[in-house]
C-alpha cells in the first residue's frame, strides 16, 4: 500500500499529469477547451468520477477476480457517470448543453479506466481516494489552462457564462476584451493542438531547467 501521499499527489498535478504527461483523454481536451468554463466543468465532472471509482475498486479488489475486473470497472464507472450526467441535467443544464455528449463519454476515459486498473486495484482505499482527486485536478487545471488560452486567443473572452457553471455571485470572472474580434483557428481542433504542444513543449523547458538547477546545487553541496 502507497502511503507517500505528497508523491501521489505531485504525480496527478505534474509528473504523471493526465494531459501534459500521459497524453490521455485527448477526445475531450480538443473538444470542450473552446473555454475555460466548459474545461473547468468537464474536469470537475471526471474528478468526481475518478475520486469515486477509485475509492469503489480499492473497496472490491480483494473480492473481484483478476478475470472480470475489467468488465466490473467499466460497469462502475458507467454508474457514476450516468449519475454525474443527471446530476448535471437537473442543476446546471445550460453547462450540460454545451457538454452533453461529452460527460457520456467519460465512460470510455482511458484515465478512469486507466487508474483504477494501474493505481486503485492495487492500493488501498484512502490512496486511492487521493490518487483519483489528484489525477483529476490535474486533469482539471490542464483542461481549464488550454480551455482559457484558446478561448482568449479565438474570441476574445475568459470564463464566458461561468456564471452557468459556478452561480451568478461568479459572473465577475467573466471578462471581455473590447476590439478584439478572435480568431477562429484558436477554438478549432487545429488551434487546441497547437495550443497543447506549446504547452508540452514548456512543460519540458522547464523540467529540463529544474533538473539542472538540482544537479547543480547536488554538485555545489557535494564539493
Amino acid at each position: 500500500m502507497s502511503d507517500n501521499y505528497g508523491s501521489i499527489i505531485k504525480d496527478g498535478l505534474w509528473d504523471q499529469n493526465v494531459v501534459f504527461s500521459q497524453l490521455l483523454a485527448m477526445c475531450p481536451t480538443m473538444a470542450v477547451t473552446t473555454s475555460g468554463t466548459n474545461g473547468l466543468g468537464m474536469g470537475l465532472a471526471t474528478t468526481a468520477v475518478l475520486v469515486v471509482s477509485n475509492i469503489l475498486v480499492a473497496s472490491i479488489r480483494h473480492t473481484v477476480s483478476s478475470q472480470v475486473r475489467i468488465p466490473v470497472f467499466v460497469v462502475l464507472i458507467a454508474t457514476l457517470v450516468t449519475v454525474v450526467d443527471m446530476a448535471m441535467n437537473a442543476w446546471l443544464h445550460d453547462l450540460y448543453k454545451v457538454l452533453g455528449l461529452f460527460i457520456a463519454l467519460i465512460v470510455v476515459n482511458c484515465a478512469i479506466l486507466g487508474r483504477a486498473e494501474a493505481f486503485a486495484v492495487k492500493n488501498g482505499i484512502v490512496a486511492s481516494a487521493v490518487d483519483g482527486l489528484a489525477m483529476g485536478l490535474g486533469f482539471t487545471g490542464a483542461l481549464t489552462a488550454i480551455g482559457l488560452i484558446r478561448e482568449f486567443l479565438g474570441t476574445g473572452t475568459l470564463f464566458a457564462q461561468a456564471s452557468n457553471l459556478l452561480g451568478p455571485s461568479f459572473a465577475f470572472l467573466e471578462m471581455k476584451l473590447p476590439g478584439y474580434g478572435g480568431a477562429l483557428l484558436m477554438i478549432l481542433p487545429p488551434g487546441g493542438f497547437a495550443i497543447l504542444g506549446f504547452l508540452l513543449a514548456g512543460k519540458r523547458v522547464l523540467e529540463r531547467r529544474l533538473a539542472e538547477r538540482g544537479a547543480a546545487a547536488a554538485q555545489a553541496a557535494a564539493a
